[in-house]
């Protein structure tokens, strides 16, 4: 559904606005046209209490301002900032949190549309779990992803998904992650190359306790890698669904959470991205003070098209480097983004030819 300003603030004056834009009921995604300052202007009376009935940040469905200019909001603070889950815009010069997507707006609201109808309550959870996203502390944030994740698990999305690749038993390899000290120096490779480093439960059982040994070290500085052509191509699909109590799955993922262990030392980690880096393969390092890429770098967050939503953390590490808006363009739109573009958000931190060895 896409509206113009006048028709948003219309709906919004009614009680029942929650209902009309709802992805339960047929509406995963909201996009509304702001195409000159009369509209931001109007855009900018839906923090006003008395103005509409329904706060745009309420509604359960992803809301995508497309924005043309973003000039156009000059003098009118930062509603946009606050307000929309994606920001769509024409100008390849517009800060953060805009995306110029190389199709334009209609080619980035056409991706969003399909991802959105596909998997409309996934996507509509992840729209709404990133809303809080740049505010909770990382365990608060790691707890709430999980909870989410957990829930999704249970629904009719992955079900269906699951029922169209059933789950497999995990390969025979023993080794999922290969950990070395040199000096003061503790590096960590996913080690599964076969299987382009898919992260299972043994490999998040031997990340945890591969950073559990630099959480306890403080002198110990952290190198992360991937062996093979890829980093991480996400988790293991295999995998995905094999655990039949969802809700104790939650509580095991924040007990053995490689993430909030990557975050306790991330001021003392580099990680090393190279080929595919999807899903955990994104989530993970970001949480690393340091993310070096190479130039076949390639991200994405491919999860809800899975009808899920990140669970490796990505919904708090995300966020922090490149902003709730951009991280919701990546999960809702299912592109990837190139070791370049990666580098002028921030998700990375230098692009280098070799990543040393």
């Amino acid at each position: 559904m896409i509206l113009s300003v006048r028709e948003l603030l219309d709906a919004l004056g009614d009680p029942k606005a929650t209902e009309t834009f709802s992805a339960a009921l047929g509406e995963p995604l909201l996009a509304v046209e702001v195409a000159d300052g009369a509209s931001a202007a109007g855009l900018a009376a839906i923090v006003d209490p008395s103005r509409s009935a329904v706060d745009l940040r309420a509604l359960p469905c992803a809301v995508v301002l497309s924005v043309p200019d973003p000039a156009v909001f000059t003098g009118s603070g930062h509603v946009p900032l606050l307000l929309g889950d994606v920001l769509l815009t024409e100008d390849p010069d517009a800060p953060r949190p805009y995306v110029t997507p190389d199709d334009g707006i209609a080619g980035g609201l056409a991706a969003l549309t399909a991802v959105a109808d596909a998997a409309p309550i996934a996507a509509a959870s992840l729209a709404l779990l990133l809303r809080g996203a740049e505010g909770p502390d990382v365990p608060v944030g790691l707890a709430a992803e999980s909870a989410a994740y957990s829930a999704l698990q249970s629904g009719s999305e992955f079900t269906r998904w699951r029922s169209r690749r059933p789950a497999k038993p995990a390969d025979a390899d023993p080794q999922r992650v290969h950990v070395e000290r040199v000096g003061d120096v503790l590096r960590v490779t996913l080690a599964r190359p076969r299987r382009r480093n898919a992260i299972d439960a043994a490999m998040r059982d031997a990340l945890a306790d591969a950073f559990s040994v630099a959480v306890a070290d403080p002198d110990l500085t952290v190198e992360l890698r991937g062996d093979g052509p890829d980093f991480c191509a996400g988790g293991d699909l295999d995998e995905f669904g094999s655990r039949p109590d969802p809700a104790l799955g939650h509580l095991i993922r924040l007990t053995r959470s490689p993430a909030r262990l990557l975050h306790s030392v991330a001021a003392r980690t580099t990680a090393y991205l190279h080929g595919a880096c999807l899903g955990g393969g994104i989530e993970l390092p970001a949480f690393a003070g340091r993310v070096v890429a190479a130039p076949d770098a390639s991200t994405g967050l491919p999860e809800v098209g899975l009808g899920l939503i990140p669970g490796a953390g990505g919904t708090v590490s995300l966020p922090r480097r490149i902003g709730r808006q951009r991280t919701a363009w990546i999960g809702l739109s299912g592109r990837r983004v190139d070791a370049l573009l990666a580098l002028e958000w921030g998700l990375v931190d230098a692009v280098e030819d070799t990543p040393p060895t």
